[in-house]
């Protein structure tokens, strides 16, 4: 597993890459009410905003963390939001990208690093 910044968590198989968000992620943003994933087949670019994520709090976008190919996303987390709250680093994944260049991986956090980053 890799972490971001901005709370993400990457598992790679292969050249796919399973994205989800962090439970830190998950509990600062509270009940999770609503999530909009991408189109299957969609092309995003690092950085890009690929996901909207709303909560009673507030709400946040999700950016790609790879240049890659959309291949698979979660339908359960957009018909139960709140499973993002009970599985975030789980069953609550949010899209799988198909990767052509894994090098940016090596600028992400393992576990331990992500631990001291949050603090």
């Amino acid at each position: 597993m890799k972490y971001t910044e901005e709370h993400e968590w990457l598992q790679v198989e292969g050249d796919i890459v399973t994205v989800g968000i962090t439970a830190h992620a998950a509990e600062q943003l509270g009940d999770v009410v609503f999530v909009e994933l991408p189109e299957v087949g969609t092309e995003v670019t690092l950085d890009e905003e690929i996901v909207v994520i709303e909560s009673v709090k507030a709400a946040s976008d999700i950016l790609a963390p790879l240049d890659g190919e959309v291949v698979e996303v979660n339908d359960a987390i957009v018909n139960e939001p709140s499973k993002v709250n009970d599985d975030p680093e789980g069953e609550a994944w949010f899209f799988k990208l198909k990767v052509s260049d894994m090098s940016p991986m090596d600028d992400y956090m393992d576990e331990a690093g992500y631990k001291n980053f949050i603090g």
